[in-house]
């Protein structure tokens, strides 16, 4: 197994540099000391590569494991921020978009804000109004609002916005609207009617601008604004700081342009740092748990790396006796060793960087989109600093054992050769030899007492594995609770949606018509009929209706989702991460990422407005709820009346009565909706995120990757101790011991070991997943539930805690067959 030990487990052929063609005593130079000793060096590094088999694909896929995880991490942080931070830069974006009460602050003492202590510039006040532009989305007679903005010219002194088509609006009846506000059947040229509490009228779309900070969807000529809005428009004033790195840097600007205004004066404001994230949310969330991988990585690489290394010194200290009386230098010899770990370690750091950008290509590809980047690569200087970093690792692991084989005395290091002196082993033989245990299981469960270092090096690598495991259960059904609960859509045991199922075709209309070629989208069916077929079919627990709008809230950019219950929707299954369901009139809920685009906290007040109508709502929790972007209201219908008093449900939740059979529910319903419209299907039917299925085939690939690499370590450990006792095993298989008993011996060596390993990585892990999975949830602007945090019961901790005597059984298994099958005489023969 080594270029300077025997060729297997109980070979003692030396492999030893040519003395002959490079004779000590042939000159020196001062590169590598006695003459040709340079090129014999290379070859004792190459041979020891070469035969060691075992170590080198445990260093090479350690290695490739750390880098592929940390290239991957790193990447994903600087290259998703990259397209964000450039476009920021270069449009002068506002640090905060702030909008105040035209009623209360006159255009003039806001343009003074610009003078505020920590303001480096500001443009603005620009009149602003919630507007309705046909034929930009949703329902042709009710698009969602837009904030619109009116603006005499693109260039400013903050927000600088790019003309991506066309030119700027420069007279009445001209828009410019935001390239994230188009949809494929609008395009320059193109006319929109426009609703606003001053009266409708017709704007004629003259460019397609882009506004990374997002401070409004569409922009027209201050005049036209105001004759739109009418006595409805209040002012924007967008403001660059000396410092907004941090949520409190910007709290505190806005806290200083807002000082001296008049009660009320400041609607709302958007944080760039709110948009920055939602910019980054495809990332984000991958960027914690790959992180938590790369660091177990490196730390099993450093530990194995470690392990061979030494190993290697150990089961060759007679060969370094050797190669030094020839003449080989403390130096060189220490080179040699670092050189046997740095070679394998150099070919899993390459392999390990197109690993982590091949990982790296979907996520990427995503924020490429977002961007209109075309594809975003991770950065060269990431793919070179990160496996520099690796070597530099390897090297320094393997340098401490290389040192102490360089410093060995020559004539110490011969006489020694490979006899071990074992007084303590034998001793714990005897002791345990007492036990009412089989003989070969108490000669197995001494092994570890008798190389204490050595086992201790096994079981941290077991119990990393155990942690690996441990982590991926937790991380892979937080995921799953992730994507069930956060999809409110999902509650319930069954869906029925007055649209029919999506992508479904309207019904051929009355019997004996003409069937047409041609799919027409599904009309909608009438709420109160559909609610009436779901009382009427049997199995029905209870139900609720969902109608969803859109509504303005100050300081928030475009139309906020408004969902509207109608029924008893307390108790449905709802997540809550603080706070409590609305129960009364006037009383909402909000998902983390509103509470903190707006700056709102449970128990605050918010205002909502719509066509020149506003509500206001008091928030009495926040939720759990990934849909929408994260930004959806929801409250009872009886809240928002005088709002949207049009709003009808289109979706409806059902609970099924207990023992009901759903499939023979779906078919029942869905008999009464075939004449009514419409269409019932199970709730979690196409509950599949990209996202998440992603995350969790990067997860088991991952915890795959750890788990195999621990393993080798495993049966790189039992090699060596099977080679330094192969005089031992010929003793015993000389005394009657079968086989059978050797394989039970070698794997109770390591078998206790792994499982009081696996009983210490375990509680590692499980710290770590509830470590890293609240981290994930903030890093895309949601807090994680408690409920979604623990999802391990006694039954899997007890499993997991299993799962490090399996990890180590399987790494024994095979150099424990290598035992069993060694020769009696051959073995008996071997010093």
């Amino acid at each position: 197994m080594s270029a300077l030990g025997p060729s297997g487990p109980a070979g003692t052929r030396l492999v030893e540099p040519a003395p002959a063609a490079h004779p000590p005593g042939g000159g020196r130079n001062r590169r590598t000391g006695p003459a040709g000793k340079g090129s014999a060096l290379g070859r004792v590094v190459r041979a020891g590569v070469g035969r060691r088999r075992v170590q080198t694909a445990v260093m090479v896929l350690t290695t490739l494991l750390a880098v592929a995880a940390s290239v991957l991490g790193a990447g994903l942080l600087v290259a998703s921020q990259a397209p964000f931070d450039h476009a920021f830069a270069k449009q002068q974006g506002a640090h905060l978009s702030a909008e105040f009460d035209g009623t209360k602050v006159s255009p003039s003492r806001l343009a003074a804000t610009a003078d505020a202590d920590g303001v480096l510039a500001a443009a603005g006040p620009f009149p602003v109004a919630s507007l309705r532009l046909g034929g930009t989305g949703g329902p042709a007679d009710s698009p969602p609002p837009m904030t619109v903005v009116g603006r005499a010219k693109a260039a400013q002194p903050v927000d600088e916005v790019d003309l991506v088509k066309g030119r700027w609006a420069s007279k009445s009846g001209e828009v410019v609207l935001e390239a994230g506000a188009v949809v494929p059947a609008v395009k320059v040229g193109s006319r929109l009617p426009a609703t606003g509490p001053g009266g409708p009228a017709e704007l004629t779309v003259t460019g397609i601008a882009e506004s990374v900070g997002q401070s409004a969807d569409a922009w027209v000529l201050p005049a036209q604004l105001h004759r739109l809005a009418g006595s409805a428009a209040d002012y924007q004033m967008l403001y660059r700081f000396d410092d907004a790195g941090s949520r409190a840097a910007v709290a505190a600007g806005k806290k200083a342009v807002s000082a001296g205004l008049p009660s009320g004066a400041l609607l709302g404001a958007q944080s760039w740092l709110d948009v920055k994230q939602i910019a980054d949310n495809n990332t984000a969330a991958f960027i914690p748990f790959v992180s938590a991988f790369a660091l177990i990585g490196l730390a099993v690489s450093v530990l194995i790396i470690s392990v061979v290394v030494s190993g290697a010194v150990a089961a060759a200290t007679r060969r370094i006796g050797i190669l030094k009386a020839l003449g080989f230098t403390p130096a060189q010899v220490g080179r040699a060793y670092v050189g046997q770990a740095l070679i394998p370690a150099s070919v899993g750091a390459l392999l390990g960087v197109l690993v982590g950008n091949l990982l790296a290509v979907p996520m990427l590809d995503e924020v490429g989109t977002a961007y209109g980047t075309g594809r975003i690569l991770i950065p060269l200087w990431i793919d070179v600093v990160v496996p520099a970093a690796a070597l530099a690792l390897v090297a320094a692991a393997a340098l401490g054992p290389a040192m102490r084989a360089a410093r060995l005395r020559t004539a110490e290091a011969i006489a020694v050769g490979r006899t071990l002196h074992e007084g303590r082993g034998r001793h714990v033989r005897r002791l345990l030899g007492r036990l009412p245990v089989p003989r070969p299981l108490s000669l197995g469960l001494a092994g570890p007492v008798a190389r204490p270092a050595r086992a201790a090096t096994t079981a941290a690598a077991v119990g990393f594995g155990a942690l690996a495991v441990t982590f991926a259960v937790g991380l892979g059904s937080s995921l799953v609770a992730i994507q069930t609960h956060g999809d409110l859509d999902s509650l319930g045991d069954v869906r029925v949606s007055t649209m029919g199922r999506p992508g479904a075709s309207e019904r051929s209309g009355a019997p004996g018509a003409e069937p047409t070629d041609t799919p027409q989208p599904p009309k909608p069916a009438d709420p109160a009929e559909v609610a009436a077929a779901i009382r009427a079919q049997s199995g029905t627990a209870s139900y609720f209706g969902t109608g969803k709008t859109y509504v303005s809230v100050a300081g928030v950019k475009g139309g906020t989702p408004l969902v509207v219950y109608v029924g008893d929707a307390a108790g449905s299954g709802q997540h809550m991460v603080s706070g409590r369901w609305f129960s009364a009139t006037g009383e909402a809920v909000a998902p983390s990422r509103f509470l903190q685009a707006t700056g709102a906290e449970v128990g605050d007040t918010v205002t909502l407005t719509d066509q020149g109508r506003s509500v206001r709502l008091k928030l009495v929790g926040e939720i759990f709820d990934l849909g929408d972007q994260g930004m959806a209201v929801r409250t009872d219908a009886s809240s928002v009346a005088k709002l949207v008093p049009d709003v009808k449900p289109d979706d409806f939740t059902v609970e099924l009565a207990k023992g009901t059979d759903k499939a023979d529910y779906l078919d029942g319903l869905n008999s009464k909706l075939e004449n009514i419209g419409g269409v019932a299907m199970s709730a979690d039917e196409g509950n599949r995120s990209t996202v998440i299925m992603v995350m969790q085939s990067l997860i088991a690939m991952l915890t795959t990757m750890l788990v195999v690499v621990a393993c080798l370590c495993v049966l790189n450990t039992v090699v060596l101790d099977t080679r330094e006792r192969v005089h031992d095993l010929g003793v015993f298989k000389a005394l009657g011991m079968s086989p059978r008993q050797t394989v039970a011996m070698v794997l109770t060596s390591v078998t206790a070991t792994g499982l009081v390993a696996g009983v210490i990585g375990v509680p590692l892990g499980v710290a770590l997943h509830h470590f890293v999975v609240p981290a994930m949830g903030r890093s895309v602007g949601a807090n994680i539930p408690a409920a979604e945090v623990d999802v391990y019961d006694t039954g899997t901790l007890a499993l997991l805690a299993l799962g490090g005597l399996a990890i180590a059984a399987a790494g024994a298994l095979l150099p424990a067959g290598w035992a069993a099958r060694t020769g009696t005489a051959r073995a008996l023969r071997t010093e």
